[in-house]
């Protein structure tokens, strides 16, 4: 039976070499001396919510690839990459339609136009001639979701992140007590 610290161990070796895998990608050579920040591919209280922002914001952009927006704002804002690119596939087949309606209602909403019915289709050729007919609302919309979703992601995985920490320093805090105590 393999041990858990075992596990870490593999698990750990595995991240490093990937990592380094990572950094060393011919696509990500534009970057230089950037790569080198160790936030890029770290899981710690700045990098985590920063990549939430920053990969909830570009779901939202409504271009084909979204990873490749995701990637180098990441690096640039210098939060966990792996993390953001990987948020932007919350716009998926199966989430998107209902994911860029919702953003044209809201859209409308806010310019006080009122709303057309379209067919929506997950293309290039689709985006560009609805910007023409909806183009103004429903970029709005996508905009405000982004922006929202952003925030949201951001302030929550902060939250969530300072609880986790304080739960494991009041774990920290009882087991020193308790082993003053023996």
């Amino acid at each position: 039976m393999v041990s858990l610290d075992t596990m870490r161990l593999k698990i750990l070796t595995w991240l490093v070499a990937k990592y380094a895998q990572m950094r060393e990608h011919q696509s990500l050579k534009v970057f230089g001396g950037l790569m080198n920040d160790p936030h890029l591919f770290h899981l710690n209280e700045r990098s985590v919510p920063g990549a939430f922002a920053v990969g909830l914001f570009c779901a939202w952009i409504p271009v084909p690839f979204q990873m490749f927006i995701a990637a180098p704002v990441a690096i640039l804002a210098r939060v966990n990459v792996p993390l953001a690119v990987a948020l932007v596939w919350i716009t998926n087949p199966v989430t998107i339609t209902p994911m860029y309606y919702f953003a044209y209602l809201v859209g409308v909403w806010f310019t006080g136009d009122t709303a057309r019915h379209f067919e929506f289709e997950p293309s290039l050729h689709w985006l560009l001639h609805a910007l023409k007919t909806i183009g103004e609302p429903f970029l709005l919309g996508c905009f405000i979701a982004a922006a929202v979703s952003a925030l949201v992601g951001y302030v929550v995985m902060r939250a969530l992140w300072h609880e986790r920490l304080s739960r494991l320093l009041h774990l920290m805090a009882a087991r020193h007590r308790q082993r003053r105590g023996r």
